[in-house]
């Protein structure tokens, strides 16, 4: 049986246009924020009614943290956060020359718990990766997003944008369908946003947490009826460093608030 969020989907997208209208230019994208209501906007502005700013404390008492064998922290090898990672979280996902392969922000903290903190990689969605994923892209709040700007990332960005646009599932939608044709409309009383991931990670509503891209992304996969990649694959890493190309020049939110 089909659930109503299904059913919402569905029953939108038979009244929408045969032919869809494509990519929304670059001079027209805006932040999800702009979709949001003034309690969530409030929400979002204030530092002291953030939810997520407490996975944003978390990391910053993790940042200063020695672990691992090597009992090493964050601090030791790059100092003030503040300093050292402004920006660093919107040039992310990054094309990584060691394995050829661009890498997501939570990848890396892994690769360097790994590498230089002889420390056990992070799980997914683990409270303490969302928490030092969260630390280190507040240092970025208010800076442009320029993922994808490496000439290297270039076929992977290709690659997400081929995905973003594939139908998939058994309601035979493609993520333009919802975030290029569709937005500023409503999916079962929810704001349809153009899918612009500036405050990643950040705390949905609906999920009394704080959640990454790679979340999202899973969780439209299956509201769509298809198989949901897993965390980590190099699909969803491609998707994402899309996602965060076509936000290309919008400010980093981290930690937004969404519904």
């Amino acid at each position: 049986m089909m659930s109503w969020r299904a059913i919402a989907a569905a029953a939108l997208f038979a009244a929408a246009p045969a032919l869809l209208a494509g990519e929304i230019p670059p001079d027209a994208r805006r932040s999800g924020y702009a979709f949001m209501g003034p309690d969530t906007r409030a929400m979002q502005d204030d530092d002291t009614s953030n939810p997520g700013m407490l996975f944003v404390l978390d990391g910053e008492a993790m940042w200063a943290k020695k672990t691992g064998s090597a009992a090493k922290s964050c601090t030791d090898c790059h100092g003030d956060a503040r300093s050292s990672m402004k920006g660093v979280a919107a040039r992310y996902p990054a094309f990584d020359k060691a394995l050829g392969r661009p890498v997501t922000l939570d990848q890396r903290i892994n690769l360097c718990r790994a590498n230089h903190q002889q420390a056990i990689p992070l799980p997914y969605e683990s409270r303490d990766l969302l928490a030092l994923s969260a630390f280190i892209a507040h240092q970025s709040r208010g800076t442009p997003i320029t993922a994808g700007d490496d000439p290297q990332a270039k076929p992977f960005v290709e690659q997400g944008r081929a995905l973003y646009m594939q139908r998939e599932g058994q309601l035979n939608l493609a993520c333009t369908n919802c975030h290029d044709d569709n937005f500023d409309k409503r999916l079962a009383g929810a704001p349809i946003t153009q899918a612009q991931p500036t405050g990643y990670p950040l705390y949905r509503l609906e999920w009394q947490t704080l959640g990454s891209l790679e979340r999202r992304l899973r969780s439209c996969m299956s509201g769509v009826r298809a198989q949901a990649y897993d965390y980590g694959s190099p699909e969803l890493v491609a998707l994402e460093l899309y996602l965060m190309s076509r936000a290309h020049g919008l400010p980093m939110e981290t930690p937004a608030v969404r519904p």
